[in-house]
C-alpha cells in the first residue's frame, strides 16, 4: 500500500476539494499532494492529472479516465473508486439539497434519489454484508464532515416536534413563525429535516427574508395538502410550488434520515445532512445547537431528543450547557410530564438556569435569549 506523507496524513482543514472549481485552482498553484479530492468528477481533467504531482493525494471516488487512474495510482496518490450502481455518493463532499433529493419527482416519489437510497437501505441493512455497513458508515461520516464545514462560526438553534403536526393547524403556524422570528434574530435554524414541526420551522426561515405576507399565502397553499399520507408526492409537490413561488428563500438546515423512511425530507431545508444510523445523526444534530434547543409538543422522539440534549448538559461534557426551552405547559407538565423531570435534573447544577418551559410558541424566542446571557 502506498506511504502517505506526514503532510497527507495531517492535511489541514482547507485541503479538501470538493468541487471541479477548487480542483482547478489548486492545479493551477502547484501540486495536489496532501490533499482530499471528495467526489468529484476529473473525467475531463486527464491532462491536468497527467501533468500535476499527486503523491501523498487521496482520491475519494472521483471518476477518472484510465490513463489518469493510472498515473496517479503510479505517484503512489490512494485512490478510493466510485461504487457502482448505488443510489447515493458515499465520499460526498458536500450536502444535499431538496432539489437533488427530490430529482424525478415529477415520476413520483419513488422515482426520486431519497426513495431510492431507502429502499436500498431495506435491503442491505437485514442482510449483514460489512461492504454495505461500510459504506453508510462512509457515507454518514462524509455528510458529518460537510455540515461542519457548512456551520462553521454558525449561532444554530435547534426546533424539535412531532413529524405528525399537520399542515393548516395553528400548531403548524406557530412553528413556522418561530422559525422566521428565529432566522430574523441572525440564527440558523436546525430542525430534524423532516415533515410536521420540522417542516414548519424550516419554511418559517425560508420565508424570513420576504415579506409577512407571503408566510400566510404559502400556509393557506400549504393547508391543502395537511399530510405526508397518503402520498408524498402530493405533499412534495406543494412545498415546490410554495418555492417555485418565492424562489429566494433564506437558509435553514435540515437533518433527517433514512433509518425513518416513511418520513421524508421536507423541501424548505435549503440544506440537507440526511444520514443512515438515527443515533449518529439524533446526537449530530443536537451537538450542533450550539445556540440552544427549542422543544414543540411531540410525542416519543421529542421525549428522547429532550433527554439525549439534557445529557450533556447535565455533565457538561460539551462545555458550557445550552438554553432548552419547552413550549406548552400543559404537553411537557401533563400529557408527557417530562418537564418535572428535567427540573430535577438540572436542580443545583449549572444547566438549572439554562433551561425554561413556556406556554406559547410566541414565548420561545424571547425565553432562548434569556438563557443565553
Amino acid at each position: 500500500m502506498p506511504q502517505l506523507s506526514d503532510r497527507a496524513q495531517d492535511p489541514a482543514p482547507d485541503r479538501e476539494i470538493e468541487t471541479l472549481a477548487e480542483f482547478d485552482d489548486v492545479v493551477a498553484r502547484g501540486a495536489l499532494g496532501g490533499y482530499r479530492v471528495q467526489a468529484v468528477d476529473l473525467t475531463a481533467r486527464t491532462p491536468d492529472l497527467l501533468a500535476v504531482a499527486t503523491s501523498g493525494a487521496v482520491f475519494l471516488g472521483c471518476p477518472m479516465e484510465p490513463g489518469g487512474l493510472a498515473k496517479v495510482r503510479a505517484d503512489g496518490a490512494l485512490v478510493f473508486p466510485p461504487v457502482p450502481d448505488l443510489p447515493f455518493d458515499p465520499y460526498r463532499g458536500l450536502l444535499y439539497t431538496a432539489d437533488a433529493l427530490f430529482e424525478h419527482l415529477d415520476q413520483g416519489y419513488d422515482a426520486t434519489p431519497d426513495a431510492l437510497a431507502y429502499a436500498w437501505f431495506q435491503r442491505t441493512k437485514a442482510d449483514g454484508d460489512i461492504f454495505a455497513s461500510m459504506l453508510r458508515s462512509v457515507h454518514d461520516d462524509a455528510v458529518s464532515d460537510a455540515l461542519d464545514e457548512h456551520l462553521a462560526g454558525a449561532r444554530v438553534v435547534g426546533v424539535m416536534g412531532g413529524h405528525a403536526m399537520a399542515r393548516g393547524t395553528s400548531a403548524y403556524t406557530g412553528a413556522a413563525r418561530l422559525g422566521r422570528t428565529l432566522a430574523r434574530d441572525g440564527l440558523t435554524v436546525a430542525t430534524g429535516g423532516g415533515p410536521g414541526a420540522m417542516e414548519a420551522a424550516n419554511l418559517g426561515a425560508y420565508l424570513a427574508p420576504v415579506e409577512d405576507a407571503a408566510l400566510d399565502e404559502a400556509l393557506e397553499l400549504l393547508a391543502k395538502t395537511p399530510s405526508f399520507t397518503p402520498s408524498v408526492t402530493d405533499w412534495a409537490l406543494a412545498a415546490f410550488d410554495v418555492r417555485d413561488r418565492w424562489p429566494s428563500g433564506g437558509d435553514s438546515i435540515g437533518i433527517p434520515t433514512w433509518f425513518y423512511g416513511h418520513e421524508p425530507p421536507n423541501p424548505f431545508a435549503g440544506h440537507i445532512a440526511k444520514y443512515f444510523a438515527n443515533a449518529t445523526r439524533e446526537d449530530g444534530l443536537l451537538a450542533r445547537c450550539n445556540g440552544g434547543v427549542v422543544f414543540l409538543p411531540g410525542a416519543a422522539g421529542t421525549v428522547q431528543e429532550i433527554f439525549d440534549n439534557a445529557t450533556p448538559n447535565y455533565y457538561e461534557s460539551r462545555g458550557e450547557p445550552a438554553p432548552m426551552v419547552l413550549v406548552n405547559r400543559a404537553h411537557w407538565t401533563e400529557k408527557l410530564p417530562t418537564w418535572p423531570l428535567l427540573q430535577s435534573l438540572a436542580k443545583d447544577r449549572p444547566m438549572e438556569s439554562r433551561i425554561a418551559l413556556v406556554d406559547t410558541v410566541e414565548e420561545a424566542p424571547a425565553a432562548l435569549a434569556r438563557l443565553a446571557v
